[in-house]
């Protein structure tokens, strides 16, 4: 089934089909480089011209950005082409997924979607490149397809043959070898009054550092270490998580230190379905980068590409001067300060396997075509029923080529109220070289941390 699968693909997007083979054939991998890019996205424009071809991405920063500074926006003369509403919204249908069509009936005149000019800025750095298209030729799912061998540093299937091969991209996809940064969270109520809650991240990803070889990461995808900073109820605590490859094999290991109690503890039920720290309900544990963990509990469809408007380039939303209260509003985030641009997306279905208990009958995730990442998804309830839509709003990071998000948000359709991550007031840019180790992410550092 693979083999033909690949075959197919690969015959579609690259305009010839190799030999059937379980991997991907080394003249098609080659290839990668032309027709297709080396992420495995179409290189040419859209038939109409809506979408451009993409040149290489956002390969160099702004003039005007200095390096340790928040990046700016390099698209600063792009005015909205349209504005989508719920009085024409039957002008873009086809053009919009079930949860947006959802929230500009529901939230009227309140919620809309400005659409600019598509700008494909996705870009990574070279050696990124050439290991996607080592991947290409050598990574394989695992037999239970809750892990993937013979793959390291970014995505592993550029021309995915099923919807596992593709949420496997989104989960490995590359964000840098380690990150440092400040960000707020909140979960504001129907009238939009909130308490934010910020935290430091600090994550080292050795997956994707230059040189490593699978067998030496020792089945870690990375190590997250999130420190509370306020508000002062919660201030002191840590979480500390090392995410593994194979989850089933050997699962996702989590602490958490409550500084009420100076005790760290493990967390084994950190994963799933579980809430998420301080979201108030509004947001499950696997939710957070949009889906992460074990992808067991569903079974997985690969429903092919569409064309749709998504967040990206969120420059707006991004903005040092932009604080907390220019974002939120009630029941949603302050629209004016969003971007959404028509980009091809790939989409995956997610549904519940039989006799696995899980909020989320079904999910649809929208994977941006150029980076892997999921820029929009749909959460369906029991009865099948639309209950929540979230967005990553992303941007092009200067310091290290990076396409990732810098605010996410998920909107419950029920309580009307949502929880967003990425809020900035005033904080630093992300440091994309603060020199981390392994070792700076063991139970035992994380101990000494926290009696400091």
């Amino acid at each position: 089934m693979r083999e033909s699968m690949v075959a197919g693909i690969a015959a579609v997007l690259l305009g010839a089909a190799g030999p059937a083979l379980g991997k991907v054939a080394p003249v098609e991998a080659k290839i990668l480089g032309q027709e297709l890019t080396p992420v495995g996205a179409e290189r040419s424009a859209n038939s109409a011209g809506t979408i451009p071809a993409w040149t290489g991405g956002l390969k160099t920063p702004p003039n005007g950005w200095r390096k340790g500074e928040v990046e700016i926006n390099p698209f600063p003369e792009d005015k909205p082409l349209f504005v989508i509403t719920a009085e024409n919204l039957h002008l873009y249908r086809d053009k919009l997924s079930d949860g947006h069509v959802r929230m500009l009936e529901q939230y009227g005149s309140d919620f809309f979607m400005p659409v600019y000019q598509t700008r494909r800025s996705a870009a990574f750095p070279e050696h990124v490149y050439e290991k996607s298209r080592e991947n290409a030729v050598k990574a394989e799912l695992l037999d239970n397809g809750n892990g993937v061998r013979d793959t390291i540093m970014t995505s592993p299937f550029p021309i995915p043959a099923n919807g596992l091969e593709a949420i496997w991209n989104h989960i490995l996809r590359y964000r840098g070898t380690e990150v440092a940064f400040r960000s707020g969270s909140a979960t504001p109520q129907r009238d939009g009054s909130y308490n934010p809650v910020v935290n430091d991240y600090e994550y080292f990803f050795g997956y994707s550092k230059k040189g490593a070889e699978l067998p030496e990461i020792d089945n870690k995808i990375f190590y997250l270490k999130t420190d509370t900073i306020s508000p002062s109820s919660l201030a002191g605590t840590i979480t500390l998580v090392h995410e593994t490859l194979d989850q089933i094999r050997s699962p996702r290991l989590a602490w958490r230190y409550d500084a009420g109690s100076r005790r760290l503890r493990r967390s084994p039920n950190l994963a799933y379905e579980t809430n998420l720290p301080n979201s108030s309900s509004l947001r499950s544990v696997d939710q957070k980068d949009m889906y992460n963990g074990a992808p067991n509990q569903y079974d997985w469809t690969l429903k092919g590409k569409r064309e749709l408007f998504v967040p990206y380039n969120a420059y707006k939303l991004h903005d040092s001067g932009v604080k907390p209260d220019d974002v939120i509003r009630a029941r949603h985030i302050n629209q004016s300060l969003t971007r959404y641009e028509l980009h091809r997306v790939w989409v995956v279905e997610a549904k519940r396997r039989t006799g696995i208990g899980h909020i989320y009958d079904r999910r649809v995730f929208y994977l941006d075509e150029d980076s892997w990442q999921i820029v929009a998804s749909e959460e369906y309830d029991q009865e099948g029923k639309l209950w929540r839509v979230s967005e990553a709003h992303n941007i092009s990071y200067y310091s290290e080529p990076v396409f990732w998000t810098t605010m996410e948000m998920t909107y419950d359709l029920n309580a009307e109220r949502y929880y967003i991550d990425g809020l900035d007031d005033g904080f630093p840019a992300y440091d994309f070289n603060p020199g981390f180790r392994g070792g700076d992410f063991t139970a035992s550092a994380a101990r000494r941390d926290a009696r400091r």
